[in-house]
């Protein structure tokens, strides 16, 4: 009969609650981030643009209701706007932003409304299927703060997209 040296039942007792851990650590490790998403119930680029969401770890609602409520509820104008509206993080995300994008701002955490690419550029997520050839014209992705003199907000380049 072998006796159990008070070393030996340490590393058993580690062993065993590293083992009970690790149910917990895996369904960290795959835990999607929630986005909500407003758009038109036709279009084509707002369902790839939420594909590549989905494949990029958010788990997507998406309504199907037009975006104009939700933007003007958030406080975008009109001019920064896009097809779809998404809300992520207490952030919006207007129009066809890259994934990696939405990743660095719920990483950075600024104190900001949201980000935005404004229209639909071609290239961009969503606006990149067969049908465009490969095109990508440049574009920006904005960072939207509220601005404190008045009502309006303000951007600045988040990211910079040049093709």
């Amino acid at each position: 009969m072998q006796t159990t040296t008070r070393r030996h039942a340490l590393h058993l007792l580690a062993a065993a609650a590293s083992m009970a851990a690790l149910p917990a650590f895996a369904n960290k490790a795959t835990a999607k981030t929630a986005m909500e998403v407003w758009k038109n119930p036709n279009c084509g680029c707002c369902k790839d643009w939420i594909v590549l969401m989905e494949k990029a770890g958010f788990a997507v609602q998406v309504h199907d209701v037009g975006n104009s409520a939700v933007r003007a509820k958030m406080g975008l104008p009109q001019r920064l706007g896009s097809c779809h509206t998404a809300l992520v993080g207490g952030y919006f995300v207007e129009g066809h932003v890259p994934a990696a994008d939405v990743h660095k701002l719920l990483r950075e955490k600024p104190k900001a409304l949201g980000i935005t690419v404004p229209g639909m550029p071609i290239g961009s997520p969503g606006m990149d299927g067969p049908e465009y050839n490969g095109r990508k014209d440049p574009y920006d992705v904005l960072l939207v703060t509220k601005n404190l003199m008045n009502s309006d907000v303000s951007t600045r380049v988040f990211t910079s997209y040049r093709g």
